[in-house]
């Protein structure tokens, strides 16, 4: 198999926080921040996932990235991703900006349709067919890109430069979210955000990541489908004038790694214990095996066309085998690449 050398590929860690008291997922944070992960992130529900009802201590993404900045220094982080439908986006802008600022502007906001319809249903949340969210996401991508970023094709950018007729505006009128000369300060730390769309939605979602988009993340997809979505979405990018290469690419793999041969045998069959009936939808994109296997998994996934890989962590999970991936996969991953 002949990999891409000379790649700069970033490797990091999809924390769900669920079924972690504050203090361990503090402690796992911090780990990860201070080995080498180059990206952390959370996801954005209100139950478990896959869903159980209900039945596990499970923290809000918003608060839960806040305590993420100040808790480590070095890792990009972010959310992949944000359901459009739990948040005026607005204030959803806000709090991304908020949270850039906690960490010194290493965090980057990500957005997405929504699936996890039982979480929404308990909550009181409209959930509605999928068309009607996809709608949703593409609103809110441009309103966030317009007031966080600056740009604007519906929406109306005003006043140009701060603190000469005061600070820039923008104003946006769809069906589902408007804002109406809304000024966005403080702006991000470095002057403007990395928005992600999170999906696999080839009519849909891949030509809102090219047009809105500064990264494309897909998770628990295998790394054919991911280099036939990545082409598909080089060939977007080329209808609408954009160079592909101005896009990141990541892949969110489930972490079912064991230590040795045994232990990845049990932590196989815990993902079917674990997911249910989703078990084998997951499972095509799940970090597998032995050590040594999971370097060429990953490795494919870099041919494929991924930037960034990032392990998915949920509870129960082996921590001999997170140490192993540490101290053996990603050093690997790293030498056959660079």
């Amino acid at each position: 198999m002949g990999y891409v050398l000379g790649v700069t590929v970033s490797l990091g860690a999809h924390v769900g926080q669920q079924a972690y008291s504050m203090d361990e997922m503090r402690a796992l944070w911090r780990w990860l921040d201070d080995n080498g992960f180059d990206w952390i992130s959370a996801w954005d529900h209100i139950y478990e996932a896959p869903n159980e009802g209900g039945v596990h201590d499970h923290f809000e993404a918003v608060a839960t990235l806040a305590a993420l900045a100040c808790e480590t220094s070095n890792a990009r982080l972010g959310c992949l991703v944000f359901y459009v439908g739990y948040r005026n986006p607005g204030l959803l802008a806000k709090a991304a900006i908020t949270i850039d600022h906690l960490s010194g502007g290493r965090f980057e906001l990500g957005l997405g349709a929504g699936w996890h319809k039982w979480e929404a249903e308990a909550y009181g949340y409209d959930f509605p067919r999928d068309g009607v969210r996809l709608d949703m996401l593409e609103e809110a991508a441009e309103l966030i890109v317009g007031l966080i970023n600056g740009g604007s094709a519906e929406g109306d950018r005003q006043d140009g430069d701060e603190g000469v007729d005061g600070p820039a505006r923008f104003s946006f009128q769809g069906k589902h979210y408007r804002v109406s000369d809304a000024s966005c300060l403080p702006p991000p730390v470095y002057s403007s955000m990395p928005i992600w769309i999170g999906g696999v939605g080839r009519n849909r979602t891949l030509p809102m990541v090219a047009r809105w988009a500064d990264g494309w993340n897909a998770a628990y997809t295998s790394a054919e489908n991911f280099a036939d979505l990545n082409r598909h979405l080089d060939n977007l990018c080329g209808e609408i004038g954009r160079d592909p290469k101005e896009l990141e690419r990541s892949i969110n793999l489930l972490f079912a790694m064991g230590a040795d041969d045994e232990r990845a045998k049990a932590a196989e069959e815990s993902v079917y214990q674990s997911w249910g009936a989703m078990a084998d939808r997951v499972m095509g994109g799940a970090l597998l095996g032995t050590p040594e296997r999971a370097v060429e998994q990953i490795l494919s996934y870099i041919e494929a066309g991924a930037d960034m890989v990032n392990i998915a962590l949920r509870l129960p999970f082996d921590s001999e085998a997170l140490e192993a991936y540490q101290e053996v996969v990603m050093p690997a991953v790293r030498a056959e690449v660079g």
